[in-house]
C-alpha cells in the first residue's frame, strides 16, 4: 500500500498507478500478493479521482468566490463579464466562452463578450431567437449541450449561425441561460473545438456563473439608472439653485430700485442699478429718443429698429430680444414714456428679464413723479410770476417769502423776458416751449410761465438784452425754429416786476413789427423806437413798412435803383445837426457833393422836407430803417 499512498501524495498521473504492479510481476511475486496491490490500485485510484473532484470544485468555488467579489466591487460592467467569460473558459478548460444579450427591439441577441474567439464573423453574430443553441436557449430559459453541433439535427440552423460557428472551428457547444427573474437577458456559452461531452457539474458551473453574469448586468443597468438619475438630480438642483439665485437677485434689485424711488433718485440710477445686478449695457431713452442716461458702453441704435421693438414690447407687455440687444418699453398706461435698451454681458434667464422690466416700470414711475413733481412746481412758480406781473403788489413782504421758499430773490436785479405769442400756436409747441421755459428759469433760480399769449421768464441779472437773445437762441433750438423774444428791467423789488414785463411786452410787439423776428433785446436797445411802436392808442401793431414808404420812400428806391447813398447822407447831415461842411467831412466828400445830394432828395421827399414836422418825421423813420437792417 505504501508506493501508492506515496503516488496520492505527489499527485502522480493515473497511467503511473500500474508501476507497483508491473515490478511485483517481473520480481515473481506470488498471485495473492498480486491480487492485494491490484486491489490496491483501485482503491488509490477511486481516492485519487475523489480528490481530483474535490480540486476541481475548489477551483470552481474560489471562481464563483472571485466573481462575487467583482461584482461587489462593480465599477466596470465590461470588465466584469470579461472576467466571468474568461472564468468560465478556464473553469470547464473549454476553448471558447462567449456571451451574449438579448436585443429586446430587433427580438434577437448578439455577442456581448468572447473569450479565445479568432473569428471576427464569429464575434459579430446575431442569433434569431428559435435559430442555433442560443438561440433556442434564449427562447426556452433552459440549458442545452451538444457534443457535435454542426450534426446535430435538434437545433433550427442557419446559414450565417453555421459559417461563424465553422469559421470559429467550433464543435461541443454548452449554451445556459442569463435569467432576471422570469426573464432571459441573455446566454453563457462554453465550448470546444472537438467533439466533448460536457458532465452535469460542468453546467451547474456555468448556471452559477450565468446568475452572477445576470447579477452583473442588473447591477450595472441599476447603477446606470442611479447614475443619470443622480445627473438629472445635479442638472435639477443645479436649476433650482440658479433659478433661486435668479429670484434672489431679482428680489434684492427690485427692493433696490424701490429704496431709489423713495428716496427721489434718478433715472440714473435706477440704470446704474441694472447694470451691477445684470453686468451690460444700458442706454435710457425717453419719448423723443433722446437720450436720459447711459451706463456703460453702447452705440446709439438705430430709430427705425428700436421703433419696431418699441411697438413689440408694447403689445406684448414684456422685453423684447434683437439681435445682441433688449428692449423694454416704459410706458404708463397707453402713453410711451421711452424705452431702456440693454445689451447683456451673457445672456439672459426669465429671472434677468423680470429685472429689465421690473426697471422700465420703476423709470416710468420716475417719469410720472417727476413730471407730477414739476407740474406741481411749474404751477406754484407760475401763479408767483403771474401775482408779480398782473396784480398790483399789496403785501411784497409775503411775495418775498413765497418766492424765497421756491429760490427766487425777489429783491435782486432781475429781468422779465417775454417770447413772441407765435411758438404758442401749436398745442404740442406750446406745451414743450412752457416746459422748457420752466426747466431753465427753474435751473437759474428764476420763474416761467405762460401769459397773455406769451412765455413769460423772470431771470436773475441786470442784462435784459443779453438774456432774451439767450433766451431766443436756446429755445428756438429745441422747436427747430425761429424765436422773438423782447426784455425788461433789471427790476429790484417786487414792485418794479410788472412794469418791466409790460417793457418786455412792448418791445417783443417792437421786434415783430420792425421785421425783426427771430432775435431777442431789450427796450433799452431800441430806445425811444420801441416805445412808439411797442403798442398803438388803438391796441394794433403800427404799420412800419407804410410809415417808411410815406415818409422816404422815394429815397429809398431812388438808392436802390442808382446805387447812390442818398439815405446815408440824410442820416450824416441830422447826425451833424445840419451843418453841410461837417456832413461832407463826416462822408469823405466835398460840400458841393453833399449840396447836390439834398437837392436831389428835395425834389423826391418834397420842398418842405427839412421843416420841423418832417425833418422828425424823416429822422424816425431812418432810426425804423436802421433797426429794421442792424
Amino acid at each position: 500500500m505504501l508506493p501508492y499512498l506515496e503516488l496520492l501524495a505527489r499527485e502522480a498521473a493515473a497511467v503511473e498507478f500500474e508501476g507497483p504492479l508491473v515490478a511485483a510481476r517481473s520480481a515473481g511475486l506470488p498471485p495473492e500478493r498480486i491480487a492485494e496491490l491490484e486491489q490496491a490500485k483501485l482503491v488509490a485510484l477511486r481516492v485519487r479521482a475523489l480528490l481530483e473532484r474535490r480540486r476541481r470544485r475548489e477551483e470552481e468555488l474560489s471562481g464563483l468566490f472571485d466573481t462575487a467579489s467583482d461584482l461587489a466591487g462593480l465599477r466596470d460592467v465590461d470588465a466584469v463579464l470579461a472576467a466571468i467569460v474568461h472564468r468560465a473558459r478556464t473553469l470547464l478548460g473549454a476553448d471558447v466562452a462567449y456571451l451574449t444579450l438579448t436585443d429586446e427591439e430587433r427580438g434577437d441577441t448578439y455577442m456581448r463578450v468572447t473569450d479565445g474567439s479568432i473569428s471576427a464573423r464569429f464575434q459579430a453574430l446575431r442569433l434569431p431567437m428559435g435559430s442555433g443553441l442560443g438561440g433556442l436557449v434564449a427562447q426556452t430559459g433552459s440549458p442545452y449541450v451538444t457534443a457535435d453541433y454542426p450534426r446535430d439535427a435538434r437545433f433550427h440552423h442557419t446559414g450565417d449561425i453555421d459559417a461563424g460557428v465553422g469559421e470559429e472551428g467550433l464543435v461541443a457547444i454548452l449554451g445556459v441561460p442569463l435569467r432576471l427573474g422570469s426573464r432571459i437577458i441573455g446566454v453563457l456559452y462554453a465550448a470546444n473545438r472537438s467533439a466533448r461531452p460536457f458532465a452535469r457539474e460542468e453546467v451547474s458551473l456555468l448556471v452559477s456563473l450565468a446568475a452572477n453574469a445576470a447579477v452583473a448586468i442588473d447591477t450595472a443597468r441599476l447603477l446606470g439608472e442611479t447614475r443619470a438619475a443622480l445627473e438629472e438630480l445635479s442638472a435639477a438642483n443645479g436649476v433650482i439653485r440658479a433659478h433661486s439665485d435668479s429670484v434672489e437677485r431679482a428680489a434684492a434689485a427690485h427692493d433696490r430700485m424701490t429704496a431709489l424711488v423713495l428716496r427721489g433718485a434718478g433715472v440714473e440710477d435706477v440704470a446704474a442699478v441694472v447694470v451691477e445686478v445684470l453686468d451690460g449695457s444700458l442706454l435710457v431713452l425717453d419719448a423723443e429718443n433722446r437720450t436720459l442716461a447711459l451706463v456703460g458702453e453702447l452705440a446709439p441704435p438705430d430709430p427705425s429698429a428700436i421703433a419696431e421693438a418699441l411697438a413689440a414690447s408694447r403689445t406684448e407687455g414684456r422685453s423684447v430680444h434683437r439681435g445682441e440687444l433688449w428692449v423694454a418699453a416704459v410706458v404708463a398706461g397707453a402713453e410711451n414714456l421711452g424705452a431702456l435698451v440693454f445689451r447683456p454681458g451673457g445672456p439672459l434667464v426669465d429671472a434677468d428679464q423680470r429685472i429689465l422690466e421690473r426697471a422700465a416700470v420703476v423709470t416710468a414711475l420716475l417719469q410720472l413723479f417727476r413730471r407730477t413733481v414739476a407740474d406741481a412746481e411749474g404751477r406754484v412758480r407760475g401763479e408767483l410770476l403771474d401775482d408779480v406781473i398782473t396784480r398790483p403788489v399789496r403785501d411784497a413782504d409775503a411775495l418775498r417769502a413765497r418766492a424765497k421758499r421756491l429760490g427766487v430773490d425777489l429783491d435782486a436785479p432781475n429781468v422779465v423776458v417775454a417770447v413772441g405769442a407765435d411758438v404758442l400756436t401749436a398745442g404740442s409747441t406750446r406745451q414743450r416751449a412752457v416746459s422748457w421755459a420752466q426747466t431753465y428759469a427753474q435751473s437759474r433760480g428764476g420763474l416761467a410761465a405762460a401769459r397773455d399769449g406769451h412765455v413769460v421768464l423772470l431771470l436773475p441779472g441786470d442784462a435784459p438784452g443779453a438774456a432774451a437773445r439767450l433766451v431766443a437762441r436756446d429755445l428756438g433750438k429745441l422747436l427747430g425754429r425761429s424765436v422773438t423774444a423782447g426784455a425788461g428791467g433789471p427790476a429790484t423789488a417786487p414792485e418794479a416786476i410788472a412794469p418791466a414785463y409790460r417793457d418786455a411786452d412792448r418791445c417783443v410787439t417792437a421786434l415783430t413789427a420792425l421785421g425783426r423776428t427771430g432775435t431777442g433785446a431789450s427796450t433799452a436797445e431800441l430806445g425811444f423806437v420801441g416805445l412808439l411802436l411797442g403798442s398803438a392808442p388803438d391796441g394794433r401793431d403800427h404799420d412800419v413798412r407804410t410809415f417808411l414808404t410815406a415818409t422816404i420812400g422815394p429815397v429809398l428806391d431812388y438808392d436802390a435803383r442808382r446805387g447812390t447813398a442818398l439815405v446815408k447822407t440824410l442820416e450824416a447831415y441830422f447826425g451833424v445837426g445840419g451843418s453841410l461842411a461837417r456832413a461832407a467831412e463826416l462822408l469823405h466828400v466835398h460840400v458841393n457833393t453833399v449840396t447836390q445830394r439834398l437837392e436831389r432828395i428835395a425834389q423826391l421827399l418834397g420842398p418842405d422836407w427839412q421843416k420841423p414836422e418832417r425833418a422828425l418825421e424823416v429822422q424816425l423813420a431812418l432810426r425804423l430803417h436802421r433797426l429794421q437792417s442792424p
